[in-house]
């Protein structure tokens, strides 16, 4: 009787393939009551994994920087479009008034303090403590699905889940210029001569958030149309395929790359405008579903390798002081902006502490970080990797821990049943 083979690494790609998807579908479910998220779940495994001695590639970020930069910029559009598409509350400035509050104050408090913690706490320069306050100011909308909106229709819809949700979604674009002037401001201590600061209000500011929100808006509208408005035997809404949604994401995204604007703006505008095209048809849950599912499998993949990087020696450049940073980051910082921000805001003492409290931290600040290493100015950025990476595990492990029980108790209070079944309710 022959014996067994070693498999060859194709079949073993294809095994782990088959399982992660595995996973990726019943793991929402299996931890839907557990104090325990899905990220620690992908954290943990990717470690494991790369702690197998025949296992030799270290998947860090410092090797491998296109890919790093490459692989987060996916996820996180795709996490975009995902927020967009859920939120159910029409547009209006006063009902998104939780909104305006966490983006205008909270976030510049945040990216501010974070400044200033790099540059009096950790010794670092003007330009590598903006970066650091710009990547970790952001909440992820990747990371932080267990705090958002429920799908399309569903009526999970209350002040805190919008608030994390629409803030979400549009804080990865408009931290985009603090990054992009944290790049500035590390090319002029090289000795660049060019005139940084008005390029940075004309260029970063002004056009690249105006054509963000613009070029979204028309490839929603675009988009909107051509799913729901054109004659019925046309529309793609009776396809019934949810790759719409997808391909809507990498055109949007695309587009206003190639008009030199912010894609993650456009992304999530698009979302928004596409979403309101037709409000209540049931389409939209199935481009709904179909992005959580890309969305969800690509996060594995990162959360894995993240696991791996982190016993690969991804913190080893670590220093005590940056460990307290972090711990102040994630425990003084954000809860600390985000109680300010909602100073006078309509809601329950629980829900303002909720929404100070649950600024995760995730895919977005390892996007912005790579990013802009990748620009250059900022050599290898070895310890600026390990303090990123450092605050985002401490997210993952505090928010996942804490995130299951802390809303089920937010739902008792305000009258919910947090373990009856999604139903569709109507729309704010």
């Amino acid at each position: 009787m022959p014996g067994l083979s070693s498999p060859e690494p194709y079949i073993l790609w294809l095994t782990g393939a088959g399982i992660l998807i595995t996973l990726v579908a019943w793991l929402p479910l299996a931890l839907k009551r557990l104090p325990l998220s899905l990220p620690i779940i992908c954290m943990g495994a990717g470690a494991a994994i790369f702690l197998i001695p025949p296992i030799t590639f270290r998947p860090l970020p410092t090797i491998l920087p296109d890919i790093a930069e490459r692989l987060t910029e996916f996820v996180v559009i795709i996490a975009l479009m995902g927020a967009g598409l859920k939120l159910d509350r029409l547009f209006s400035w006063r009902k998104w008034n939780v909104t305006w509050r966490l983006l205008g104050i909270t976030m510049p408090l945040s990216i501010a303090a974070i400044t200033l913690i790099g540059i009096y706490g950790l010794g670092m320069s003007l330009a590598v403590g903006l970066l650091l306050g710009a990547c970790l100011a952001p909440t992820d909308p990747v990371l932080a699905a267990d705090v958002q909106v429920g799908p399309p229709k569903s009526g999970e819809e209350d002040e805190v889940r919008f608030g994390l949700t629409s803030e979400a979604g549009l804080n990865d674009g408009l931290a985009f210029p603090f990054v992009n002037l944290a790049i500035a401001l590390a090319a002029v201590a090289a000795g660049s001569d060019e005139p940084w600061l008005g390029n940075w209000v004309l260029h970063d500011v002004l056009w690249e958030i105006s054509v963000g929100l613009i070029s979204g808006w028309i490839i929603g509208r675009l988009f909107g149309w051509l799913t729901f408005h054109v004659p019925a035997k046309n529309r793609l809404a009776q396809t019934g395929d949810g790759l719409i949604a997808l391909a809507a994401t990498l055109l949007s995204y695309g587009a206003a790359e190639m008009a030199d604007s912010y894609g993650f703006l456009a992304v999530f505008v698009t979302a928004l405008t596409l979403r309101r095209s037709h409000r209540d048809h049931d389409f939209q849950r199935e481009m709904h579903a179909l992005t959580e599912q890309v969305e969800r499998l690509a996060m594995m993949v990162v959360l894995i390798l993240f696991g791996g990087a982190l016993v690969s020696g991804l913190l080893a450049p670590l220093q005590w002081m940056d460990l307290m940073a972090a711990i102040a980051i994630i425990l003084l910082v954000r809860p600390a902006a985000g109680l300010v921000g909602l100073i006078g805001l309509p809601a329950q003492r629980s829900e303002k502490m909720t929404l100070a409290f649950f600024g995760i931290r995730g895919v977005g600040s390892f996007y912005y970080l790579a990013y802009a290493i990748n620009a250059g100015g900022f050599g290898s950025g070895e310890r600026l990797w390990a303090i990123v990476s450092l605050v985002v595990l401490l997210s993952i492990l505090l928010h996942g821990l804490s995130v299951t029980p802390i809303m089920r108790a937010m739902d008792r209070q305000q009258g919910r049943d947090p373990d009856e079944p999604s139903v569709c309710g109507e729309n704010v």
